[in-house]
């Protein structure tokens, strides 16, 4: 029986990911193993984490970060070509994973940056003060997933944008064609490899069902749990995404995120980066360079 990196890999023989990465399988508990992309680079190490997609997200990031870093990315369980159990995706469990890669490949002094759900890694490493961290780099990913709608803050008597019109269907018959229509409808698009990692892509070139089974990404979110920022003592910068014309309610969703994490972090650099897109790293890729190089003189 083909291994599921076996099978990825000849599903996609016909197409080579430019990114300048080596690809090693990192086994986390018995029969689990992480997928881990190695850019190289030399300085000190940053591990990029992704939420609901895999390491390959940083396919286009991860390359300008290795000019002054050794940069790593971690696709999670259930991502990628990572392995997909029918149990382990607790928040514990999931930095348990993390610090377990970091441990095999020996990496001490690490800047960690995650983004989306990949801040739910951050929060809870942090909270350990993980010996082999250095500092936290939330990128859209400051947040407490156990709050509902009704814990946020709305304000009242302001009148809401009117609605965006929709965006075309999106465009499936290649990836190609599904990168152009994220770029007109988004203003992003992700790497070509990470929707190959994402969907599977049919022999006509056609993008097809996802990869990652529902039940994963319902178990993600099952095993959520509340930051405590309180016991975070490591440096910590915060990208947000604000503004946008996304309404009232967006926008106090992401005023409770940053009050939050001040009250409970009061020594993290909080950056606003008005009109970025949910996936900052791929807007405003500039500043998030900027912000983890920032951090290189730390011991």
């Amino acid at each position: 029986m083909l291994t599921r990196l076996a099978a990825l890999v000849l599903a996609a023989a016909a197409w080579s990911d430019p990114s300048p990465h080596q690809v090693r399988m990192v086994t986390v508990e018995p029969g689990v193993q992480l997928e881990v992309l190695d850019w190289g680079g030399t300085g000190r190490p940053v591990v990029l984490l992704a939420g609901y997609l895999s390491a390959h997200a940083y396919d286009d990031l991860a390359p300008r970060l290795a000019e002054t870093h050794h940069v790593y990315g971690i696709s999670r369980r259930g991502y990628g070509a990572s392995s997909q159990p029918e149990t382990g995706y607790t928040a514990a469990r999931s930095a348990d994973d993390v610090l377990q890669v970091l441990e095999v490949l020996n990496l001490r002094g690490v800047i960690l940056a995650g983004h989306s759900w990949g801040g739910q890694d951050l929060s809870t490493i942090g909270a350990r003060g993980a010996e082999r961290v250095a500092a936290l780099v939330y990128i859209n990913s400051a947040e407490d997933p156990t709050l509902t709608m009704a814990d946020y803050e709305m304000p009242k008597g302001q009148a809401e944008p009117p609605p965006r019109p929709l965006p075309p269907a999106p465009d499936l018959s290649s990836p190609a064609a599904y990168r152009a229509w994220q770029m007109k409808a988004h203003g992003i698009a992700f790497p070509e490899a990470e929707l190959r990692q994402a969907v599977t892509v049919r022999e006509d070139g056609s993008l097809g069902a996802n990869r990652t089974p529902k039940r994963i990404r319902d178990a993600i979110f099952a095993g959520r749990a509340k930051p405590e920022y309180s016991e975070i003592r490591m440096p910590v910068v915060a990208l947000f995404a604000t503004g946008g014309g996304h309404g009232a309610a967006y926008d106090a969703v992401g005023k409770r995120h940053r009050e939050d994490l001040r009250n409970g972090v009061p020594h993290a650099r909080v950056v606003e980066v008005p009109g970025a897109n949910f996936y900052l790293f791929s807007s405003h890729p500039e500043i998030v360079i900027r912000e983890i190089r920032a951090l290189t003189t730390l011991r």
